[in-house]
């Protein structure tokens, strides 16, 4: 029987399981993905930890009684009850970290979504949340804002590493790249090593997908029928173009002759979410060397059990998704407009489950302290 997850890793795609929650690290669940899967990494959001918190309360019930009997409010339980599964899940990760000099065994965990749009508090919080995980192969993620880019700059320049995300377009992705080697010029020219320093960019896809055959079918036809499930693809293979051209920049040069590590893409959003389109579609079609894949776990069981892998399918393939995104301008769809909106959207759905999260965690202490 073949071993698609590991074909896939051989290709150069780094398998990250997009999923966190007590009970994969006790249960030693994660450590069996590790070792069955090829999983090398693992990513986490307000979604998710909000998910685990409340569909796995047993998990968490000695230490929610704690916190209680401690008179912990919902911002610092939560705060505690994430930051202990993700540094449990570095530990476990300390393998793959050790054995890929620190590029895999990652793990990441997102500053507070309501900062958003600060700037100031986002670096704070970066900084709190390093240094209380206090796991070198942790990675912090800030939004890929206008108000995060600065962030950015600034989390890098101090040696935290990062997971830059809710990335929608190439024009931000760009700016994403110029702030992360930004933060490592800093650092740089304090004298200071980036040989440590590592970071991911988040590129969001299947939802480009979702906003734009939405439009295409409200336009009809067998032109725009024939796009659907073309944009999302055609974006991150863009996407890919310009990392590629920032690799052969002077700038990139004299980054790499210092020690640094490129910012690897990581395609988010992996999940299929129209049941017309296959279930493997964007591992299969992003699949290149040194990319990263952060897959829910039922878009990576399909990828091992039926995944029609291609080798790479990335390069040379930019000229082909330019043509995707000239015809869909030509339909009328205006495809900044739809990023904007994205982008937009994505923060009010991570401010959404975070406030679900401290509602649940708000919950759960007022009935262990008998006061619900």
């Amino acid at each position: 029987m073949s071993d698609r997850l590991e074909e896939l890793s051989t290709i150069g795609v780094s398998i990250w399981l997009d999923d966190l929650d007590r009970s994969r690290l006790t249960s030693g669940g994660l450590a069996a993905m590790i070792e069955n899967d090829h999983v090398v990494g693992v990513t986490t959001n307000p979604s998710i930890f909000g998910k685990a918190i409340s569909t796995g309360a047993a998990a968490y019930a000695t230490q929610v009684a704690s916190l209680a009997s401690g008179q912990a409010d919902a911002d610092f339980a939560v705060r505690e009850m994430t930051t202990q599964d993700v540094r449990n899940a570095c530990d476990v990760m300390a393998g793959v970290s050790a054995r890929t000099n620190g590029v895999d065994g990652r793990v990441s965990i997102e500053v507070d979504p309501r900062l958003a749009r600060q700037t100031e508090p986002t670096i704070e919080q970066a900084r709190a949340l390093w240094a209380e995980v206090d796991r070198p192969n942790l990675l912090i993620k800030i939004p890929g804002t206008v108000e995060g880019l600065p962030a950015v700059t600034q989390a890098i320049s101090e040696g935290i590493s990062v997971n830059v995300t809710l990335i929608f377009s190439v024009e931000r992705y760009r700016a994403v790249i110029d702030a992360w080697a930004s933060g490592l010029e800093r650092r740089i020219a304090a004298g200071e090593s980036v040989a440590d320093i590592h970071s991911v960019a988040s590129f969001f896809v299947s939802r480009v997908d979702t906003a734009v055959d939405g439009q295409l079918d409200k336009i009809g036809g067998e032109q725009a029928a024939a796009l659907r499930g073309k944009a999302g693809i055609a974006n991150a293979r863009l996407a890919w173009q310009a990392y590629q051209e920032f690799l052969r920049t002077p700038r990139w040069q004299v980054l790499e002759a210092a020690g640094a590590r490129p910012q690897r893409p990581l395609w988010a959003s992996t999940g299929v979410k129209d049941a017309a389109f296959p279930d493997d579609m964007y591992v299969v079609e992003l699949a290149g060397p040194g990319c990263v894949n952060t897959m829910p776990e039922p878009t990576l069981r399909a990828v091992a059990d039926h995944g029609d892998l291609r080798g790479d399918t990335l390069d040379g393939m930019a000229a082909d998704s330019q043509q995707v995104f000239d015809t869909l301008t030509a339909l009328g769809i205006d495809l900044p407009d739809v990023f904007d909106t994205l982008e937009v959207e994505g923060v009010d759905k991570f401010k959404n489950a975070w406030e679900d999260l401290l509602a649940t965690v708000a919950d759960a202490l007022a009935a262990d302290r008998g006061t619900t």
